[in-house]
């Protein structure tokens, strides 16, 4: 019912409604009038609000305060109405007490909101792991003592979410910041708790299903999957770790890709791992013929995920009817998830072929090319020490030199000694030590980063030949991605540098052998030089052309720094080795199933050049 006689606001004198804390009063007068009138109007009798003002608080409490209330200028209110808005504005959380004080006018009422803020007094914390109450309260410090402000609070939200994200929580947030009428802010996070963390296996067009709707299964097992990753259900998902677990499942080598989803459901988040399986076994025959060996067949068995935990296995075997040549190795790696168990590494080998220290003009004294044979097997432990992956290893060989038919030749046809003992056939005992520091974004085909490999290598003086002999090496590569062709397809610029030397007892067999396509291509293998200490760099420009194939410039430079007379029986200096070589060329590169396939053509310092072929990057 709307009023607009004169008389009845007259009879209105002055309203009054008082509240703190929800409650109403009317003066005690007006409230006998209106009951004695009609006991059921005090609530429902409608009024014009010819004013509506919020008075004791700043400009922005005001608008919130008026964004609250149901009561508009220019539109009716009442008794009832006047108490909802009073219970509004308290339900903000931004008020401790409130008053609706009514004045006539002479078409209706003004109503004033007299409201006194909420003081910022202390924050507290809810739900929070990572984020410290000394951290939280730096971001809100400018408030405390002061009213209240949204404004500033949202500031503060905003400060703490750059917080969690600098600092690598990647689903972390502020949920809600509650005050309350004592001046205690509530912050609660949610900063992204692990639910749960799961693997999904796809296929190579990136599918989880088959083509009639099944999961894509694997053969590595979840379980060994899940004693790899760090990130477990109950911590809090962070770049770091997630980065760190990516890293360790592609370095295992069993994945073309991984990548991961994250999923918040609430305050936590569910963790996926989406890995795309590489095929783990090969076998792959062959065959061929050499003036050496006659005819002949190979085979290669590889499986690199035994019992889907990443053990492995590799078999070579080459066999004619003049011999049988062998070389098996079986690999457990370390696992950080195990870090009190070393990797271990065993090998048993059997082969044979021309020598590289000993090919070239001189033969042996019966006109056959000498042939170097060597049998064994090593034993080696391997464990992580900070970012360098360490190695240490027991090896047995015994090296003899023959001729075509099998026979031991302990000298040349000049008498040149051919092993350190002259009888033909030396012993070699030897621990090793060596650590590496791989830094490469890709094993297999990288484009930045770079690794530098250590190693040193003590002989036991024990068995045939008594020799003692120390060899050091070390070998650095770095890669660097260049756009100087292409924008759209990242160039390499890749770069090699190592050495080594030997000290004590140097069997010529043990030589460092420079030249060919490991080493200075264009040159024949150990055409170069044969010495006791080496330096080798190379440097390659890698370019994308159509897929799969790919282009190469290179550069080649080695010297055995005038050490080849320095080898027993001087093998480098009477078959007229330079000691020092250098190349140019360019060469293509073909993705292909069974690897990267290389084709080098180069010009040597000697104006002689060579196409040479091979499986893998040069480095």
């Amino acid at each position: 019912m709307r009023i607009f006689y004169t008389t009845v606001v007259t009879l209105a004198v002055l309203l009054s409604l008082n509240y703190s804390d929800g409650a109403i009063a009317l003066p005690l007068e007006e409230r006998l009038k209106q009951s004695v009138a009609d006991p059921t109007q005090e609530s429902n009798l409608f009024i014009l609000a010819t004013g509506v003002q919020v008075t004791g608080v700043e400009e922005e409490l005001q608008e919130i305060a008026k964004r609250a209330i149901a009561t508009r200028e220019g539109s009716d209110t009442s008794n009832s109405q006047l108490q909802a808005d009073i219970q509004a504005i308290l339900a903000t959380g931004l008020f401790v007490s409130a008053q609706a004080i009514t004045t006539t006018s002479p078409t209706g009422i003004d109503v004033i909101y007299a409201v006194e803020p909420v003081v910022v007094k202390a924050i507290q914390l809810s739900n929070a792991n990572v984020l410290s109450e000394n951290v939280a309260l730096g971001f809100f410090q400018p408030q405390i003592g002061q009213e209240i402000s949204p404004e500033a609070i949202n500031q503060s939200r905003v400060a703490i979410n750059k917080w969690y994200a600098k600092n690598g929580y990647l689903a972390a947030k502020v949920w809600a910041i509650n005050p309350n009428s004592q001046g205690v802010l509530t912050i609660d996070v949610a900063e992204g708790i692990v639910s749960s963390v799961k693997f999904r296996f796809l296929n190579r067009d990136s599918n989880p299903t088959d083509s009639e709707g099944n999961p894509i299964k694997s053969r590595t097992t979840e379980e060994f999957l899940r004693r790899e990753v760090r990130l477990k259900p109950g911590n809090v998902a962070r770049n770091i770790t997630i980065e760190q677990d990516l890293r360790q499942l592609y370095q295992l080598g069993l994945f073309r890709s991984v990548n991961v989803a994250l999923v918040e459901i609430g305050k936590q988040v569910d963790v996926t791992y989406d890995l795309t399986e590489k095929p783990s076994r090969s076998v792959s025959p062959g065959g061929g013929y050499d003036d050496d060996t006659g005819i002949y067949g190979t085979i290669n068995y590889q499986d690199f995920n035994i019992s889907g935990i990443n053990n492995s296995v590799d078999v070579d075997l080459q066999f004619s009817p003049r011999d049988l040549q062998f070389e098996t190795t079986f690999t457990s790696p370390y696992r950080a998830s195990e870090p009190n168990r070393p990797g271990y590494e065993v090998n048993v080998f059997r082969r044979r072929g021309t020598s590289p220290t000993f090919d070239g003009n001189i033969d042996l004294a019966n006109g056959s090319n000498p042939r170097e044979g060597r049998y064994g097997g090593g034993f080696s432990l391997t464990k992580p020490i900070d970012d360098w992956q360490t190695s240490l290893g027991i090896n047995y060989t015994r090296i003899s030199i023959r001729d075509r038919d099998g026979n031991i030749s302990p000298t040349d046809e000049l008498g040149n000694q051919l092993s350190f003992s002259g009888t033909g056939a030396d012993d070699l005992t030897t621990l090793s030590v060596s650590a590496i520091k791989d830094e490469r974004n890709d094993r297999s085909n990288p484009t930045q980063g770079s690794i530098l490999s250590l190693s040193t290598e003590q002989s036991i003086p024990i068995g045939q030949g008594d020799i003692t002999m120390n060899r050091l090496q070390a070998n650095y590569i770095q890669y660097f991605p260049v756009q100087l062709l292409n924008k759209r397809n990242i160039e390499v610029l890749a770069f090699n540098l190592q050495g080594g030397t030997i000290i004590g007892d140097l069997p010529p067999y043990e030589a460092f052998n420079l030249g060919g396509l490991d080493s200075v291509r264009a040159y024949g293998g150990a055409e170069v030089g044969s010495g006791r200490s080496y330096i080798l760099a190379s440097a390659e420009y890698r370019f994308p052309i159509f897929q799969p194939v790919g282009g190469v410039l290179f550069a080649d430079f080695a010297t055995d720094l005038g050490s080849g007379d320095t080898v027993l029986g001087e093998p480098a200096e009477v078959r007229s080795k330079p000691g020092t070589g250098f190349s140019l060329g360019a060469g293509l590169r073909v993705e292909s199933p069974i690897g990267l396939l290389r084709a080098d053509f180069g010009i040597n310092d000697r104006g002689e050049s060579q196409v040479q072929f091979g499986i893998g990057q040069r480095f």
